[in-house]
């Protein structure tokens, strides 16, 4: 249940708020986005924490509207500062902050439309085992949507990043027909899983559209949307596109450290590590670009972030600044004079 600070906080964000949210979901949402149009979003959100929470709102919102028809699709489809796009943008605040219930849905918490939903809040971690035996854990601030028929096994990712421990289709077992490939769907393209255990993660609009996956058993093959088919091996871990893939390296099992609460950090730039961190918990967790390049190396629960940001401020030149609960800033250490 939300808390008594949490509920007040949802009923006084702004209606004009709001509606600035939505717009930049909009923007965001164009063929052509510009890195001056990012930079303008990245400083509205920075500039008062109901615009970081509101923001989170209709982002997570967004995800559960992918493929399917909607006022988000009319909006960014329609000319800027036309009447109809201003329509639309009215009937997106209205379904996603009064309509989609997500003032009420708790800190952090993604609501599920559908029975074969699975969601974890921000923080929260989940393990679930279909019904195929396939076994799903995730991450802090996932979704998924399940669909089994009787050609495929289809998993979308909606948000977030997830574990995936395939099991062989039952339906092979009972003599019924031929197996159906496991297939799991990002923003960015489907892949096939081939008796194997990895990870996929869904970024969010802010890391300019991409996914990625980390194979520990057997191997996965990626389709991006337009691009080539590329398979990947045991021990390796890819990022694609739309248009395919663009970077392909060595899994590392420290990476899956969430699935036990941890992060693990190697020579891992502060930004980065903050950027993870952020995924943990519900505001805005910024980094002053003076000190991003400061190295973090280290095993962290993530039961306590406070304590964290506490470890961190002792053990490097930086000062963190609490401005509300939601709303935390990391940047250099002011030196006493």
């Amino acid at each position: 249940m939300p808390d008594t600070e949490e509920i007040a906080r949802d009923s006084v964000v702004p209606p004009d708020v709001r509606r600035q949210a939505v717009n930049w979901l909009v923007e965001l949402q164009s063929d052509i986005v510009t890195d001056e149009t990012r930079d303008q979003w990245q400083k509205w959100r920075m500039s008062h924490p109901d615009h970081e929470y509101a923001w989170q709102q209709v982002e997570v919102f967004s995800r559960k509207l992918r493929g399917l028809p909607s006022p988000l699709a009319h909006a960014a489809l329609t000319p800027p500062h036309s009447s109809s796009r201003r329509r639309a943008i009215k009937a997106l605040t209205v379904l996603i902050f009064l309509g989609g219930g997500t003032w009420v849905a708790g800190e952090g918490r993604l609501w599920c439309w559908w029975p074969e939903d699975y969601c974890t809040g921000i923080g929260e971690h989940r393990a679930v085992t279909l019904s195929d035996g396939t076994g799903i854990e995730l991450n802090s601030g996932s979704a998924i949507t399940v669909n089994f028929d009787d050609t495929r096994r289809l998993i979308r990712l909606m948000n977030g990043e997830i574990m995936v421990t395939t099991a062989p289709d039952p339906r092979l077992a009972n003599g019924i027909g031929a197996a159906r490939p496991l297939l799991i769907e990002t923003a960015q393209g489907i892949l096939r899983a081939i008796g194997t255990r990895f990870t996929v993660r869904q970024f969010d609009v802010s890391q300019q559209g991409k996914s990625s996956v980390a194979v520990f058993e057997g191997a996965v093959e990626i389709q991006p949307i337009t691009g080539r088919l590329r398979q990947l091996e045991v021990g390796q871990q890819a990022a694609f596109t739309r248009d395919g893939v663009i970077a392909v390296g060595m899994a590392c099992e420290a990476d899956t450290a969430w699935r036990q609460g941890m992060i693990v950090a190697r020579d891992m730039p502060l930004i980065d590590f903050l950027a993870e961190l952020g995924r943990h918990r519900s505001g805005w967790l910024s980094c002053d670009p003076a000190v991003a390049q400061l190295k973090v190396t280290g095993t962290y629960p993530l039961a306590d972030i406070g304590k964290i940001l506490a470890i961190l401020q002792k053990t490097l030149p930086i000062d963190v600044q609490l401005f509300t609960r939601y709303w935390i800033r990391v940047g250099a250490r002011q030196e006493d004079t």
